[in-house]
């Protein structure tokens, strides 16, 4: 019993000692390398002199053969065998991420774009989960390659705590890092969060876009076929809007093709602009064909008249992140958000929230709707702002029905 009280009281000192010796110069492992301040390092030298001088005995390396004359030295020159073992586990952390840097450094530019891409609507088969917008509840965690790594782990092994880094919102737990609409894990960086997210960056085909009518394609376009009615559905926060999953048959017709409506969400502001101007607000209503293919109708709104589905909506607001709440038997009927000009323009985009899959129709309608200034409150005091900004044309042709 005594013996293995021992064993632990000797494991925090054996863990300082490592730090100290790192910070001092062990194994060539400076501070600096480590991501550790000056002040971080006196820390340490500080917390050894709490403890009183660590020795070890030796003879030194210039002294005669034989003359067995011991000396003193201190554990910045001469680490026990635990204190080693730590310092050589951190200075392989280095030596990996100082490889995985010289890699990335010359590794070769991936192309920007796949002819593929905007070839034709998505297939949902390998998008689904892009589709629903599901939340991806997760927060950052360092890397084994980054320098956040390397200093927890040089932390933990001289026993201590380092304070959480937080790169996402709180409450969000898990080991990847969750898109957001501002900051680290903004629009801006959404590219550099997961592999799967590279087009968001690399794309050609982006979503949304400014739309400007000079650079239009003006014509006559076929009308827009809505087969929209009652039906049942539940609204969910996740995490990045308010979005209703319906049921039933509702139908957009469009391009010789059928699509079905399988959810619509909201964005505040309008992630579209047109002509220079913005819109406090977009629905987006996203069908899917039999085929597995995309088409969205995004409905632009500003402030004005109440609007009864919106209003039906948020009488049933959900009250938390992942809140599902089951709407009322055919409360659900789009054809109160649609206005009565449905002349649109239309384009091949992406998704507009990561992974940013390219190859979906879109439709903006050209008459906006309305909702009351109380009801767009409601919604931005939840989401001040979950809009993408527009992202480049790249000599898209964007037909416009006249």
């Amino acid at each position: 019993m005594h013996k293995t009280t021992s064993a632990r009281l000797d494991q925090p000192r054996s863990h300082s000692m490592a730090m100290r010796w790192l910070l001092t110069g062990g194994l060539a492992v400076t501070a600096s390398t480590l991501g550790l301040g000056s002040a971080r390092a006196e820390q340490a030298q500080a917390h050894g002199s709490t403890h009183g001088p660590v020795a070890a005995t030796t003879k030194p390396a210039h002294a005669p053969a034989g003359s067995g004359a011991p000396t003193t030295a201190s554990v910045s020159d001469t680490p026990d065998a635990q204190t080693l073992a730590a310092a050589m586990q951190v200075q392989a952390l280095v030596l990996q991420a100082q490889a995985r840097q010289k890699d990335t450094a010359h590794a070769s530019p991936k192309p920007a774009h796949n002819p593929a891409h905007g070839s034709g609507p998505a297939s949902a088969t390998a998008h689904t989960a892009a589709l629903a917008h599901s939340p991806d509840l997760h927060s950052s965690a360092p890397k084994p390659s980054s320098r956040a790594y390397i200093r927890a782990k040089a932390s933990a092994l001289a026993g201590r705590t380092e304070p959480a880094r937080a790169a996402t919102a709180a409450g969000h737990a898990g080991g990847e890092a969750h898109w957001t609409y501002d900051g680290e894990t903004g629009p801006q960086n959404w590219s550099q969060l997961k592999p799967e997210y590279e087009t968001c960056a690399t794309g050609q085909r982006q979503s949304p876009i400014h739309i400007e009518e000079g650079a239009t394609l003006p014509g006559p376009a076929e009308p827009l076929l809505f087969n929209y009615q009652a039906s049942n559905g539940s609204v969910v926060n996740n995490g990045h809007t308010i979005q209703v999953d319906v049921e039933g048959d509702n139908t957009l017709a469009v391009r010789g093709s059928v699509y079905k409506l399988v959810q619509f969400h909201f964005h505040h502001p309008a992630e579209e602009k047109v002509n220079y101007k913005g819109f406090s607000m977009v629905v987006h209503l996203v069908h899917k064909n039999a085929a597995g293919q995309l088409a969205v109708l995004a409905v632009l709104m500003d402030p004005g008249a109440s609007s009864p589905l919106v209003e039906k909506v948020w009488t049933h607001m959900p009250l938390d992140v992942a809140d599902r709440v089951k709407l009322p038997v055919g409360l659900i009927n789009l054809v109160e958000l649609l206005p009565q000009d449905q002349r649109y323009y239309q384009f091949i985009g992406s998704l507009t929230t990561p992974p940013c899959t390219e190859g979906v129709l879109w439709m903006v309608l050209k008459q906006p709707m309305t909702l009351s200034r109380s009801q767009l409150r409601l919604f931005s005091q939840l989401f001040p702002n979950n809009a993408r900004p527009a992202q480049a044309v790249n000599n898209r042709i964007v037909r416009e029905a006249m």
